[in-house]
Parts: C-alpha cells; structure tokens; sequence
C-alpha cells in the first residue's frame, strides 16, 4: 500500500494533477485526495484549480459537473459504473415533459442530476445552499424542484415557497427514514444528532425540530455543515444521519468525541467502487476521461455557475 501511494503522489506531482474526493469516498481515498469535500465544495474547487487534470473521486455527475465548469482540463473518474440512484430518477426527456405541463415554472436542479439534466434547467443547488437560492428566485415565479423529494419538502418548509417536487431519492437516504429516533436517543441521551435533508425523516421529526423546537438536540445539515457544526460544537458525542463514509473526516477534525452512525447500513455502493489501485491507474492510463458534449454544456454551464454564485 505505501508503495502505490507513493506511485500516487509520484504521478499526480508528475502529470500536473488534483484528486478530489468527496466525504463518501472510503478513508484510503479520502487520504489520498489534495481536497475533500461536498458537491458544492468540490466544485468551487474544480472551478478554481490550476491543475491541468482533475480526477474526480465520486460519482459520475460529479465528474460532469468539473467538466462542465473546466472544459479546458482532463476530467477523469476512476470507476465509470459509480453512478447515483438518485440521479437516475429523472432523465431529460422526463424534465421536458414536466416543463411542459408546467409552462413558465423556474427549474431547480439539485445537483445530484446527470449533465442533460442540468442543461434543461435554470438553476443547480446543492444541499448546502438550496435554501438561499430558493429565497433569491423572485418570490412571483413559480418553481419546478427535482429530484429529491425528501429535500424539496425541506427546502418549501423553511422558506415557505410552494414548490412542485418531483418523486425521487437517495436509495440510501431514504432508508435512514426507517429508523427510530426514539430508540438511538434512548441510547444516545446526549448527543446531537445531525441529519442530512436527504434522508427520509427531515420531513418529521427533523423539521419540527427547526419548527417548533421540540426535537431537543436534532440539527439538519448538508455534509460540510455538518464538518462545520462538529468543528464549532462543545458536545463529545455525535449521531450522525448520512452515508457513513463522513465519519472518517469528522474522526480527524474531532478525535476526542464519538460518532455513532444513526443507521450501519449507510453505505452507498457507487460512493465505495473507488480503490486506491483504480486512483493509480486512473492517472497512470489517464482513464476514465469524462467529457460533456459542447451544446449540452454550454446550456448546462449557466445554472451551474448560478450555483456558484450562492452560498
């Protein structure tokens, strides 16, 4: 392993290179990455890297989204088959459709959606900024929100926009609404719990916390709020509702506090396809090359940058 993480670092010095990794990725990669990060983050980041190759350690839209924002660098994933179930909720031909039944609607993409998508839209969020770029779009225009529903629900409560959701989600969010909050809190008295708005339960007892303040110590974050949440926080214990990839990261930041996954099973298979040996061959053989067709991410670059331009 020291011997192919050193072949690692020889190439990417070599080739000019930047790894970037999200907060899902497995600990190794998180390691090994030069920036690791959200959807939002990780996109700042590409948009702003001088390296003439990026090798995007997440999933395939991620990897897109660099393209899209830096089509004068080489974007490449390591593993073509890491996908998103929730990207694959909706596909342009089914945007195209919903835009047509609702004429003159603005379209709010969550990141989380393929390039194609993303051209047929007016704005991206992520789950870091998707309030604020709610609350910017002049409150007279009506709003198409795809494709989470667990977030869209999140997002019109807090902002008081209605807003028309599409029906989709993270296979692996979704599942974390299962769980009992009840029980973890009666073996977990004192931590804070920090909740994802993807997951399935942001529309209970999550919302009602940020509503009506009866959910005692219970927080909805997107992953790098809740990096910064741990980071300015007194509290030695934290049940953490997300992909369990980010507990290596919140480890690091706090080693002295305990992370409890709210649920074990987690675990998003696309974010794990990722080894150090498919980072090594990826920069090696310069594979796996993403690139966006031109019109598509012409039409595309627009609500990306709007993206950006919110925080």
């Amino acid at each position: 392993m020291n011997d192919l993480i050193n072949e690692i670092n020889r190439l990417k010095k070599e080739k000019n290179a930047v790894i970037l990794a999200h907060n899902y990725q497995i600990p190794e990669i998180q390691d090994l990455a030069d920036f690791v990060g959200d959807s939002l983050g990780l996109s700042q980041q590409a948009a702003k890297t001088e390296a003439e190759i990026i090798v995007f350690c997440g999933v395939h839209f991620m990897a897109e989204t660099a393209s899209i924002i830096s089509p004068d660098k080489k974007v490449l994933i390591p593993d073509l088959q890491a996908g998103c179930s929730l990207a694959s909720t909706i596909d342009a031909e089914q945007l195209k459709k919903w835009k047509e039944e609702h004429p003159d609607y603005i379209v709010v993409s969550y990141v989380n959606t393929t390039a194609e998508v993303k051209a047929e839209s007016d704005y991206c969020v992520t789950s870091s900024n998707a309030i604020n770029v709610i609350k910017a779009i002049p409150s007279d225009k009506k709003i198409l929100f795809l494709p989470d529903k667990f977030l869209g629900m999140y997002v019109s409560t807090i902002t008081g926009r209605k807003m028309e959701i599409w029906n989709g989600s993270c296979h692996v969010h979704e599942k974390i609404g299962d769980v009992s909050f009840e029980e973890v809190r009666k073996i977990h008295p004192d931590a804070e719990f920090l909740i994802h708005p993807e997951c399935g339960c942001s529309s209970s007892c999550m919302l009602k916390s940020q509503l009506y303040f009866d959910c005692k110590n219970i927080h909805i974050y997107s992953t790098e709020g809740m990096i910064k949440y741990v980071m300015n926080s007194n509290a030695k214990e934290f049940v953490i509702a997300t992909e369990i990839g980010i507990l290596h990261r919140l480890k690091k930041i706090k080693p002295d506090a305990k992370f409890y996954p709210l649920s074990e099973n987690s675990i998003c298979e696309y974010m794990k396809m990722i080894t150090p040996k498919k980072l090594y061959d990826s920069l090696l053989y310069e594979k796996f090359e993403v690139k966006v067709e031109n019109d598509i991410a012409e039409k595309a670059r627009l609500p990306i940058e709007r993206m950006l331009s919110i925080t």
